[in-house]
């Protein structure tokens, strides 16, 4: 048993905010304070008596941190290592090394790795360990090279992980939808999730990435893909109407048409009321909350997005905040990549995965002296700032597409310390300050609610019921941070982090590696579509039915999370 005394602790799932409390933990799970109890009293053999103890008096305890989005796992992040030496040559964390946010370690505990914005697997377990966070999802990963992501997963220490599967470009999803196939279409969707050991639905760009595969895309949600005849509304809708009927955990992961370009805030407003009240979540929103006219200056459209997220409580969001300096862009938005690539003149890389989607890799540098980054950045803060309720809008940097997961803590101190956002609200170009609401908010985040937008809210938005809480039986994910003035100083060096119950990290280093669990899902579905799945493959694939889904010897660390 391990007793955590005297901490402040912030839990919001279970309305703890700042008291005093003590923590107990058995078995790699929180127990309560009567299971620590001496045996006569009703308590465990030895009880708290017995118990190793933390004194945390003075510091402030959390729930381990949960991420919602973040790309650090599979084949387009392995092919952004591999496009990108520059990356990881000057960046190497030995087993002796020194230096933020490569930090030291006692020898012999980790394994070396590289890569800044792209870290290697052991880099990126050890990394998110050391900022205290214990559980992480991959954002996207096509079925087809699901087995690969899976091994990187299982590569990836520490963290408890997931994946989400891109089906918003899925050849047999939308003749299903074309030929008014919607029950055939949801047991597709079942069988997909199983047989890649997935975790959730994700939607990128709905039929943009197929049209991109003819030198097309999708501006409006009734443009028609091309050979399909179907459009971006009725992808969405009905992978919405799925996600209900099976009862998965998390809602369908959206990245909607239009990233990246001016006035993309209609067409993000116009999705968000197609669904009509149907769950959903937008991924990286800040790349969609762009107001102005297509082709014109970019502009921030936060206002009016967020205005609809507050007025439709079926919708949560994470940021995707842009951080200042170097980032790689990986997406499935195929078309988006070749886009960024024509303007900034960066390598660009492009792929097709058959019949489920594409994508491509681009290098960028984010610049507070380039106009257009700067809105990109203001356009985030005041997504922050304007949406109401924090537990539907998430800390994210859609990692490391906005930039690298490790400045999570600079965010924090951002959404904190409103002095420090107005200095560097100060330091960014002239005219992206021009008309900017970001001067006007002065919306101060507090612990509790920097404990829901990274811990409570993204778990609950998850349906991880045992993760983002410190209550009995929650998995016993735990960080201490020493309470600090300065906010980035005291996010990015926790005193303890604590993973099932064991310490892996002690004043800001990693002391002990273990592995984590990668988290999927097993929706029921009619066996009968097998049938119609093995002509489809032997028609379109060039990967038999039978060799298609993940053996469960490539998850020998995992569990299954129930459908409702």
């Amino acid at each position: 048993m391990l007793g955590i005394i005297n901490g402040e602790v912030y839990d919001p799932r279970n309305g703890i905010n700042g008291e005093v409390r003590d923590i107990w933990i058995e078995d790699g799970k929180i127990v309560s304070a009567s299971a620590a109890s001496p045996p006569e009293l009703g308590g465990t053999e030895g009880g708290r008596d017995a118990a190793e103890i933390i004194d945390a008096t003075g510091l402030v305890v959390m729930p381990g941190g949960v991420d919602i989005h973040s790309h650090i796992v599979g084949a387009k992040v392995n092919a952004g290592r591999k496009f990108r030496p520059e990356d990881h040559r000057d960046h190497v964390r030995s087993r002796t090394s020194l230096g933020p946010p490569f930090r030291g370690e006692v020898r012999g505990a980790t394994r070396s790795g590289s890569g800044y914005t792209v870290p290697s697997t052991y880099m990126t377990g050890y990394l998110y360990a050391e900022m205290g966070y214990t559980t992480v999802m991959e954002a996207a990963t096509a079925p087809l090279v699901a087995r690969h992501t899976h091994e990187e997963l299982e590569d990836t220490p520490i963290l408890d992980k997931g994946v989400f599967i891109t089906m918003g470009n899925n050849h047999f999803i939308m003749n299903c939808i074309r030929n008014g196939q919607r029950e055939k279409a949801r047991d597709y969707v079942a069988w997909l999730l199983e047989a890649t050991k997935g975790y959730a639905i994700k939607i990128v760009n709905p039929g943009g990435v197929e049209n991109w595969k003819w030198g097309r895309n999708v501006s409006e949600l009734d443009d028609e893909v091309i050979g399909f005849g179907v459009t971006p509304r009725q992808i969405v809708t009905t992978l919405a109407w799925i996600n209900d009927e099976l009862g998965l955990p998390h809602v369908p992961h959206i990245h909607a048409i239009n990233l990246g370009q001016s006035g993309n805030a209609r067409t993000t407003v116009e999705m968000i009321e197609a669904l009509e009240g149907r769950r959903a979540h937008f991924c990286h929103l800040q790349f969609l909350s762009y107001g102005g006219k297509p082709g014109k200056r970019l502009r921030s459209g936060a206002a009016e997005v967020a205005r609809a997220v507050n007025e439709h409580p079926n919708i949560t969001i994470d940021v995707g905040q842009i951080i200042f300096g170097p980032a790689t862009t990986m997406t499935s938005d195929g078309p988006l990549q070749y886009r960024l690539h024509q303007l900034t003149g960066n390598k660009w890389l492009n792929d097709d995965v058959e019949g489920e989607t594409g994508g491509g890799v681009v290098p960028m540098q984010y610049k507070r002296n380039n106009p257009f980054n700067a809105v990109q950045w203001l356009t985030g803060m005041e997504l922050f700032l304007l949406i109401d309720d924090p537990w539907r809008v998430f800390l994210t940097t859609d990692h490391p597409n906005a930039g690298p997961f490790f400045y999570y803590p600079q965010v924090i101190k951002l959404l904190m310390d409103r002095d420090y956002r107005a200095e560097m609200l100060a330091g960014i170009h002239h005219r992206a300050r021009k008309g900017a609401l970001l001067a006007e908010l002065d919306r101060e985040y507090s612990l509790y609610e920097i404990a829901i937008i990274t811990r409570a809210g993204t778990a609950r938005a998850l349906g991880l019921q045992n993760k983002g809480h410190l209550g009995v039986g929650a998995d016993a994910d735990v960080t201490i941070y020493a309470k600090l003035d300065d906010k980035e100083e005291m996010f990015a060096r926790p005193r303890y982090v604590l993973k099932d119950g064991e310490v892996v990290v002690r004043d800001g280093r990693l002391v002990h590696e273990r592995p984590g669990r990668t988290l999927y899902v097993t929706p029921p579905y009619d066996a009968g579509i097998e049938a119609d799945l093995r002509t489809h493959f032997e028609e379109c694939y060039t990967i038999s039915f039978d060799n298609y889904p993940v053996a469960a010897e490539y998850l020998p660390h995992c569990e299954v999370v129930p459908c409702a």
